[in-house]
């Protein structure tokens, strides 16, 4: 049976005094054991913290990045070996972020997948469409280009270490959000592909977040369709009573 998750990205955000007070402000608000599997992805100078931090809580920690080599002459980046060598067991891969400014292509994301999954890592892998594409009727194409070409080399077994993230590129940090009935649309045609490449059983257990502007206002109604799994949250995640309250809606 799918997990519900909420997984809080905070991006490039939060030196080191900001990111120890946002923690204490999580531990204070998290009054209760969450109905979900609840994560946080904080900045690379920051996850051996954060990790010592939260390691008593019932909040895990991710990356929000990593490279596809094991070691060499990548200045700047950091390797799988690296992150679990600090106690981070999880990386998000392939945001539309990643894609756009830095030029990760569903090649360089299938290297990484690879490499994430040859090191026992989980994944949370991001797909999703521009605002053109979706004007233009194109966006099942391009989310099922995307799936093909970076992740349907994972083979059965891999799966279970699999969580998906559907952010439409449009809804991200834009304030617009996909209406409920949108990212379920997108969550069940991405079962149905997965069943069609796969089965059934891959596809009906692997969990599937939404990402694009999830608010305490909104995740309520977000989480409750059929098809959605909960949320990669960006912005709110970043206030912890917002944070908590997103967490809380299931």
């Amino acid at each position: 049976m799918r997990k519900n998750i909420v997984a809080g990205n905070w991006k490039m955000n939060n030196d080191l005094a900001e990111t120890q007070e946002l923690l204490s402000d999580l531990k204070a608000q998290l009054v209760k054991e969450p109905e979900a599997e609840v994560m946080v992805a904080p900045a690379f100078t920051n996850l051996y913290e954060t990790f010592r931090a939260l390691k008593d809580t019932p909040i895990k920690v991710a990356a929000q990045n990593m490279h596809q080599a094991e070691n060499g002459a990548f200045t700047g980046e950091v390797s799988a070996k690296m992150l679990k060598s600090i106690g981070i067991n999880t990386v998000i891969l392939g945001h539309s972020e990643r894609r756009a400014h830095f030029g990760e292509t569903n090649e360089i994301l299938a290297e990484k997948v690879n490499a994430a999954l040859e090191n026992e890592m989980r994944i949370i892998f991001c797909f999703g469409e521009e605002l053109e594409d979706r004007k233009n009727e194109k966006h099942f194409d391009l989310v099922a280009k995307q799936l093909k070409e970076s992740l349907y080399q994972v083979s059965k077994e891999n799966w279970e270490n699999i969580v998906l993230a559907y952010e439409p590129v449009w809804a991200i940090g834009t304030g617009e959000t996909a209406s409920p009935e949108q990212a379920q649309e997108m969550h069940a045609f991405v079962r149905k592909d997965i069943a069609e490449k796969f089965d059934d059983k891959i596809a009906q257990n692997v969990s599937i977040l939404y990402g694009g502007s999830v608010k305490p206002a909104n995740a309520k109604e977000i989480f409750a369709k059929e098809d959605v799994d909960g949320g990669l949250i960006g912005g709110a995640s970043l206030k912890a009573v917002d944070f908590i309250e997103i967490v809380n809606a299931f």
